[in-house]
């Protein structure tokens, strides 16, 4: 486990805990790592919602795929943010989203009960890891709403006009690269991707923007 202090240092989930307690806390809470391959299934929709997840290395996707069969990105996940946590928190029965692995990844992954319940050590650690968790959970459901802002726009051209401009402020840069390529900016987006690839064209022919494959700049 110590070749991953650095990253776990800067999980939201280890916030204000000192580096020299982490191996404990990891021990307490019997955390596990698991190696992914690219596409590889971290969690699967319909499974139990009992674990904690956070990207050690690599990056991941949470996905959704309807009825239908249409699959939505819900959000790209990269080192060293946390996943899965409101379902396990909630004790959700099955998870009704999958993890995908993006790029070969290492997982860590705890069981929510281990950090909502204090175990019979009393380890002092464990009021500011579940201070952490709400903590984290609530910036989640900021960025979900984020997410519903730009999906609610009704054409391809204000989703994708609304993304970009959130994505440059977040940047605090006109320029930038997006965590997608265009068939997952498209899934994201909620769109028909030969739709989204004659609007970025479009945009790009009347000088609005700037783009090469996941590099974007609005002008």
């Amino acid at each position: 486990m110590k070749k991953y202090l650095n990253i776990l240092k800067k999980c939201p989930l280890f916030e204000q805990i000192e580096e020299e307690n982490l191996l404990g806390i990891l021990g307490c809470l019997n955390a596990k790592v698991e190696s992914f391959d690219k596409k590889y299934t971290i969690l699967a929709e319909g499974s139990p919602a009992k674990y904690i997840g956070i990207v050690l290395s690599g990056s991941a996707q949470i996905i959704q795929i309807d009825y239908n069969g249409n699959r939505s990105i819900l959000s790209n996940i990269t080192p060293p943010q946390v996943f899965a946590e409101a379902f396990a928190c909630a004790e959700t029965p099955s998870l009704p989203v999958s993890v995908i692995a993006d790029e070969p990844c290492e997982i860590m992954l705890i069981d929510c009960r281990r950090v909502l319940y204090t175990c019979g050590n009393n380890c002092f650690f464990h009021q500011q890891l579940i201070f952490n968790l709400m903590k984290d959970i609530a910036t989640k459901t900021i960025l979900f709403h984020q997410k519903i802002e730009i999906t609610s726009k009704r054409s391809t051209r204000e989703k994708l006009m609304t993304y970009l401009s959130l994505y440059a402020k977040e940047a605090n840069a006109p320029s930038f690269d997006i965590p997608f390529d265009r068939q997952e900016l498209a899934d994201y987006l909620e769109v028909d991707r030969s739709g989204l690839s004659a609007e970025i064209s479009k945009l790009k022919r009347e000088g609005l923007i700037k783009c090469q494959k996941n590099h974007f700049e609005l002008l």
